[in-house]
């Protein structure tokens, strides 16, 4: 199958997704959007990936970029294009599904655990009842009608989705990360940890924590994509581009 990934920061890699996708013999292209990169032509690809970024959905002026994909990003999820977003990705996709994205009620910044919800262990019976894994984000998304509600944290209400048909999933948390991807956001984002809150970690812990728990999180990401595209691929009404 063809993956497209569009690429918001040049340091917010598909990661762990993107070995997935070697690893099932598929193909992946990246499209980096901060950069000047077009959108991807949609008929072209059997699934999208919306990867995260600094950024907020709403800074038209400094992104003049996001309108576009927005729009692409509606005619891909009409079009029941199998997508899968993280974080900023995930909110986007909220976005278009017409919920709120506003800002959280604490940043989030570090190794913390989510909770899988029942509705999402139901349908995703590999998943554990909670899992260490990378938050780094401000803003969060209410749950768009209709969408299954996957899992939560102690600081954030909303931290996955479902769409109701299956066909696109957000992650508000970077399952995708390890330990070098961790080290490239401490690179870039540093800003961030200026200023202290009760769920922001220090470097150190980060990148400490990022050894310890990133093993666990990269299999269940696998598990999970399995399942997901997975799905998605074996409906009898999907045609491979391929």
């Amino acid at each position: 199958m063809k993956f497209a990934a569009l690429i918001h920061a040049p340091f917010e890699t598909p990661a762990g997704i993107t070995a997935w996708i070697a690893a099932r013999g598929h193909d992946l292209e990246l499209f980096h959007l901060y950069a000047g990169e077009p959108l991807p032509t949609a008929d072209a690809y059997d699934a999208l990936v919306l990867m995260g970024g600094p950024m907020n959905i709403y800074q038209y002026r400094d992104h003049p970029w996001l309108p576009a994909e927005v729009r692409f990003l509606e005619h891909a999820l009409a079009a029941g294009m199998p997508t899968l977003g993280i974080c900023l990705g995930a909110q986007l996709l909220a976005d278009v599904a017409g919920a709120r994205v506003v800002q959280n009620r604490e940043r989030e910044i570090g190794w913390y655990s989510v909770a899988f919800t029942l509705e999402a262990r139901r349908r995703f019976p590999f998943l554990p009842p909670a899992l260490r894994v990378l938050h780094w984000h401000g803003d969060t998304f209410a749950l768009p009608q209709g969408a299954l509600r996957l899992a939560v944290s102690e600081a954030c209400g909303e931290q996955g989705f479902l769409l109701e048909g299956g066909r696109a999933m957000g992650l508000q948390f970077h399952i995708e990360i390890g330990p070098t991807e961790s080290q490239h956001l401490l690179d870039h984002c540093t800003e961030d940890l200026k200023i202290p809150g009760r769920c922001v970690q220090s470097p150190k812990q980060i990148l400490a924590l990022g050894h310890k728990y990133a093993p666990a999180a990269e299999a269940v990401l696998n598990k999970l994509l399995d399942a997901f595209f997975g799905a998605a691929f074996a409906d009898p009404t999907f045609v491979p581009k391929g």
